[in-house]
């Protein structure tokens, strides 16, 4: 009888070690027949009839200890960590995280700054150049946008499936997934411009030769964001940093000291990077081989389009908000005596591009914001008991605050860099030998504004994507582009062109409201939406 007595403790201590806190009788029952129990043996070894008899009671023993003990291994290893980090504790690890994710979000952006360094010590970069005239520009600067548009659903959707099966450790899921989704990027690019030539040969909107250049553009700024991608799943974005750079060098060099025209120079420029990056990525999965080949099971398609559509929309439609109010401005055809429905405007594209220094600077802030939920969502769903939901529930919305502080502080530090930029001898002027013009002024003021409320709506936007909730930002960030359009072409014909941009501004206002409210409902819900995302 001591001995059915043991057996009987020593399995429902199994149990617990294995499965922790049982959801259900059934739960218990797979976990002993997992052990190798047999019907024919629970008699002898535990003194009752059938298994269903002796889950029921390990079940109900289970039940009655307390929750804080029914860990089982992995959750023992993990709360001995947590342990180590008492609540007085927080305040340093949000330094922590502070100090590694922030200057982590910035240095991804070491391929922009170079860019912009090459512009202004050469006059050049990877896609763009001083020396061309306004057609030419139109053409290079459509390309680079289209590119981003086309490739932007893509990526989204690259980075968010092959994420789920690299974490899940599905490493031959993971390798599909990205080869899949690289090669239907590039058909879709190719597809997308089918469609536009065709359009482009009905209504002769454009000579062939600037639709194919823009094509050129257009595919290989694609295929690069495309195969760089993946990168930010492995934790390897350095190789995105390091393949530019070395790009860029490559194109200055032609430039230089060959006689290949621009877009030449450029387009080698591109597939140097393009290669370097497939070279690495080949090179991870060889090094990795062993453990890709293991298993060979494929995705199944409509599973990942049913799971991804709405971050596919999402993708494609951030890249289309930032780009509206250009296509607004330059289709108002101020000046310009070329019949086209719309050509590059210098002094515009210029105010913008110094706004968009405010959106380059707060990705730390996003970095770390997310890296800082992400964190503390694991920690205080362990150390705050389940009675006190509201408490769990009320520590993120004040962190949320918190991050929101960090981005308005960001703001200023950057608004008053580019102040000095506007403003200072030693700026603007020096760079590139000439006053910048009153219009590009305003229109970085404006612009400035709609990029720092895009970005605190894109902040509640990786909130919602962090635990599956798509839906609402995507709503918002459509009904964003349709103001973005209707109220930059209203003010760009009534008062001037410039005016487009507030149109973005106004939009970036509405996205952020919108996604500001749906954040609120969804802290307040946080603990429901935490535990039924997995």
């Amino acid at each position: 009888m001591n001995q059915i007595g043991d057996n009987i403790k020593t399995t429902t201590f199994e149990v617990i070690e294995k499965i922790g806190n049982p959801v259900s009788v059934m739960v218990v029952v797979a976990t002993l027949e997992s052990f190798g129990i047999r019907n024919k043996d629970v008699f002898t070894d535990y003194g009752f009839v059938t298994i269903q008899d002796l889950a029921n009671h390990i079940y109900e023993d289970i039940k009655g200890k307390d929750i804080k003990t029914l860990l089982n291994a992995t959750e023992k290893k993990r709360a001995s960590k947590d342990k180590l980090i008492p609540v007085s504790g927080y305040l340093w690890m949000k330094a922590k995280l502070l100090i590694q994710f922030y200057p982590l979000g910035l240095f991804h952006l070491l391929p922009i700054f170079f860019q912009v360094v090459s512009i202004i010590l050469f006059g050049y970069s990877l896609w763009t150049f001083v020396g061309f005239n306004i057609i030419q520009s139109t053409v290079v600067v459509f390309g680079v946008i289209l590119g981003l548009i086309l490739s932007g659903g893509y990526v989204q959707v690259l980075g968010r499936q092959a994420s789920f099966y690299w974490h899940h450790g599905e490493f031959p899921q993971f390798r599909i997934v990205v080869d899949k989704l690289i090669k239907s990027g590039m058909y879709g690019i190719v597809k997308a411009f089918l469609l536009l030539s065709l359009i482009n040969f009905f209504f002769n909107l454009y000579p062939f030769s600037f639709v194919l250049v823009t094509f050129i553009y257009a595919f290989l700024i694609g295929t690069l964001l495309l195969v760089t991608a993946p990168f930010h799943t492995l934790k390897q974005r350095w190789v995105i940093s390091f393949a530019i750079i070395v790009a860029t060098g490559l194109a200055l060099i032609l430039k230089l000291y060959t006689s290949f025209h621009t877009y030449f120079t450029h387009w080698i420029g591109i597939i140097a990077a393009i290669f370097i990056s497939r070279l690495f990525l080949q090179y991870f999965f060889k090094k990795n081989n062993a453990v890709y080949e293991k298993e060979n099971v494929k995705p199944k398609k409509l599973m990942v389009i049913y799971k991804n559509y709405r971050y596919f929309f999402y993708g494609t439609l951030i890249y289309v908000f930032l780009f509206i109010d250009r296509a607004v401005a330059w289709s108002a055809n101020t000046g310009n005596k070329h019949q086209f429905i719309f050509l590059y405007e210098k002094n515009y594209e210029i105010g913008m591009d110094i706004a968009i220094l405010i959106f380059f600077m707060l990705a730390g802030v996003l970095e770390y914001s997310i890296a800082s939920f992400s964190k503390f969502l694991d920690v205080k769903q362990k150390t705050v008991l389940f009675v006190n939901v509201n408490k769990f529930n009320s520590s993120f919305i004040k962190m949320y605050w918190g991050h929101v502080l960090l981005l308005l502080v960001t703001v200023l530090a950057t608004t008053t860099v580019i102040y000095l930029i506007i403003t200072q001898p030693w700026g603007y002027e020096a760079s590139f030998g000439e006053v910048l013009d009153t219009l590009s002024i305003r229109v970085c003021i404006i612009g400035g504004f709609g990029y720092f409320f895009l970005t605190w709506g894109m902040l509640n936007t990786l909130y919602l994507f962090t635990l599956d909730q798509p839906k609402v930002a995507l709503k918002a960030l459509f009904m964003a582009c349709i103001v973005n359009l209707l109220l930059g072409y209203a003010f760009s014909r009534i008062i001037s062109y410039e005016y487009s941009v507030v149109g973005m501004l106004i939009g970036a206002i509405i996205f952020m409201v919108i996604t500001l409210k749906e954040n609120m409902k969804f802290f307040r819900k946080l603990d429901y939406y935490y535990y039924a995302s997995y």
